[in-house]
């Protein structure tokens, strides 16, 4: 399959997940996102006996992936079942697979404390397609990925008139860790213009 101009094959994917010692079975699909793109999202099934929070586990899965993958190919949600759906012949059921819920644990946190910080979380909502985010809430655990990076670093230029640049995001993705960035950021370059030239 391709995501994001990248060849992905979700298989490879399922191999570095399924060699988590807390993973008993692991099935990697991709699936729409709420804004018209397209996620991977790992779907998991502990081990017997574990006795680890749901939270915990699949925070160490991706932590797992993104250290053995490349962004692209990282889940941008994993989730915790009991079982993976199963049809009569035995496969996955890929329709009875839950859609993750990216919004569950995003807004609940520490309120902007700024007018800048209030204005990323508006940018930040409106990328994710979510309702709200909180200053704490990181871009990429709520599904976040490069290419709404970019669309990311498109409305910040547009409604706070700085120039974000990629990387900055990758190393500070909570809007408050970008808040205190972009207070030392340059100002955006003014657009374009077409103009007329000066007849002689």
């Amino acid at each position: 399959m391709k995501l994001r101009w990248f060849r992905v094959e979700p298989g490879e994917v399922q191999a570095v997940i399924a060699t988590h010692p807390r993973v008993a079975q692991v099935a990697v699909v991709p699936r729409q996102d709420p804004v018209g793109g397209v996620r991977l999202v790992a779907y998991i099934v502990p081990a017997p006996g574990d006795g680890a929070g749901e939270g915990g586990l699949a925070e160490t899965v991706r932590e797992l992936a993104a250290s053995r993958l490349p962004d692209y190919m990282v889940p941008s949600a994993v989730v915790v079942l009991e079982a993976l759906p199963l049809t009569v012949n035995g496969k996955l059921d890929r329709k009875a697979l839950p859609a993750p819920d990216y919004a569950a644990a995003a807004g609940s946190g520490r309120r902007p404390a700024n007018a800048r910080e209030e204005l990323l979380c508006a940018a930040f909502a409106h990328v994710l397609g979510i309702e709200s985010v909180g200053v704490d809430d990181n871009f990429f655990d709520l599904g976040g990925h490069s290419l709404m990076a970019l669309r990311l670093a498109s409305r910040i230029r547009s409604t706070l008139s700085v120039e974000l640049d990629i990387r900055e995001l990758f190393e500070a993705p909570t809007v408050a860790e970008l808040a205190t960035r972009l207070a030392v950021t340059a100002p955006a370059r003014p657009a374009l213009r077409r103009g007329l030239t000066a007849r002689k």
